[in-house]
């Protein structure tokens, strides 16, 4: 099973970008292999114009058609995640997302942020027909901490939310590895109230 690391951060590096990488390590040490997209590198005039005829373009989409999971990253940027996730989030299909799970991930200066997730970005991974998105992982830059020797020091709330989070991901592939294509994972049962 493929796992999409999707930043929607702007700069490089960033926090955003540390924290997606970080939660690759994470599902990396668990034996899933995953590939990274930055909505940056891709070609800003092909983007922007919807040309769905650049290739590279075609890739970047193909990479999350292909993909069985993505763990999407924003920086937020007055109450909202970038611009350009927004504009890349746009160019897929209306079920761009269908049959994916999805951890989102955010970070920004301070936690009057934290629910941009939920409010903003999570809307839009629904309308794009996610199987199952996963609860938000939002850090400060507080939280984060980077230092060119020692690399990346995670506060251990964060930390906790973040393990918690690639375990959950990790448990949805390894069930989804072994139910056949056409069976969803979590099957509803009727609820049955004593009397």
């Amino acid at each position: 099973m493929s796992i999409l690391l999707l930043s929607g951060s702007p700069a490089s590096p960033s926090s955003t970008g540390r924290l997606l990488d970080h939660v690759g390590d994470k599902l990396a040490a668990l034996g899933h292999r995953h590939s990274k997209l930055q909505v940056r590198d891709l070609p800003a005039k092909a983007l922007l114009h919807a040309d769905f005829a650049d290739l590279t373009l075609k890739r970047a989409i193909d990479a999350v058609a292909e993909a069985d999971a993505i763990v999407i990253a924003t920086p937020i940027y007055k109450a909202s995640y970038t611009g350009i996730l927004k504009a890349f989030l746009d160019l897929l299909p209306q079920d761009g997302l269908k049959d994916k799970l999805v951890l989102p991930l955010a970070t920004g200066g301070s936690q009057s942020h934290m629910l941009a997730l939920d409010y903003a970005l999570r809307p839009v991974l629904h309308a794009l027909d996610a199987r199952q998105v996963f609860t938000s992982i939002y850090a400060t830059s507080q939280q984060l901490v980077w230092n060119d020797v020692s690399g990346l020091t995670v506060d251990p709330a964060i930390a906790w939310r973040v393990q918690a989070g690639v375990d959950a991901l990790s448990a949805c592939l390894n069930a989804l590895r072994q139910q056949p294509d056409d069976v969803f994972v979590a099957q509803a049962q009727p609820v049955r109230l004593a009397r």
